[in-house]
């Protein structure tokens, strides 16, 4: 049953056999027959079909909430006798937003000198992406922003305030200035993070506050490509002071604090919200309050 449902799962988010069935490392045909005998025990159709999958029914979505917590509670029972088998190993995924990537060691590396035989890997998105992930059990957790967007049904931990800077080479427009203006900012050549990111709907909204739209001359994805264009001389920024500062370029950069407003937004790490959680997830979650509880994450 369990197969099944995890089954079930990749194939509400693949949306398509073959591709569901590549992700679980199983034949199209085995993973139909296993969907079907799935119905057959449930004794609902969940799955309306064509000639492609054309979505869940409505028994289907039903079920993809239970699949989704039946499938997390094996995986916690699992680890958490494994760990007390042989003490705490395995593989942490984390997914962050790009201006809390220069952060994640922050917490890897202090967990990892406390929990060797565990192993992480860090993908780099958006927050709601973060949060689609975290739903569908393909991360453990993520660092994601706290405000402005509904979370869902998660465990979150405070860990850092973004306060945005204008990140200028040295030498350009406003870089011998203290602090500037979200309208004088407006003005310049920029290069932001693409509208996907809530970073850039923070920023948007922001410029709308202070009456004026922003149209940059470069969107990225990447906080190392904004950076890179940043020192050219031919671009300006907005970032967060500590995005500027962790890439090693603050000799090269001017980082000038904007007022009028100066807004901050709360940054941390969340995992579904579960009881029991994962050995691997409780341990990481101790791990980021420790951590804010000593002010290490700022």
């Amino acid at each position: 049953m369990i197969d099944k449902l995890e089954y079930f799962i990749a194939l509400a988010r693949e949306r398509h056999f073959a591709k569901a069935a590549e992700e679980c490392g199983i034949s199209q045909p085995t993973l139909s027959a296993a969907i079907r005998q799935l119905e057959d025990q449930l004794g609902v159709m969940l799955v309306n079909r064509g000639s492609r999958f054309q979505g869940l029914t409505p028994e289907g979505q039903r079920v993809l909430e239970w699949a989704r917590r039946i499938v997390g509670d094996a995986r916690t029972m699992r680890e958490e006798m494994r760990a007390a088998r042989s003490g705490l190993s395995g593989h942490i995924r984390l997914a962050a937003i790009p201006t809390a990537l220069a952060m994640v060691t922050r917490i890897t590396a202090p967990f990892q000198e406390k929990h060797p035989d565990v192993t992480f890997s860090v993908l780099s998105t958006t927050s709601l992406k973060i949060l689609s992930l975290l739903e569908n059990l393909e991360i453990d957790a993520g660092l994601t922003y706290l405000e402005n967007e509904p979370l869902g049904r998660v465990t979150s931990v405070p860990l850092h305030t973004e306060r945005y800077h204008l990140i200028v080479a040295k030498g350009g427009p406003l870089s011998d200035r203290e602090n500037v203006t979200w309208k004088e900012v407006a003005d310049l050549r920029l290069c932001l993070l693409t509208s996907d990111m809530q970073n850039r709907r923070i920023i948007n909204q922001h410029f709308a506050e202070a009456g004026v739209t922003v149209k940059p001359t470069l969107e990225s994805n990447s906080m190392i490509v904004l950076l890179s264009h940043v020192r050219t001389g031919r671009w300006c920024s907005i970032m967060p002071i500590n995005i500027a500062e962790s890439f090693g370029f603050h000799e090269e950069v001017s980082i000038v604090s904007i007022q009028d407003p100066n807004p901050h937004h709360t940054v941390g790490l969340v995992a579904t919200h579960r009881e029991p959680f994962t050995p691997l997830v409780s341990a990481l979650l101790h791990e980021a309050r420790n951590l804010a509880e000593k002010g290490e994450y700022r």
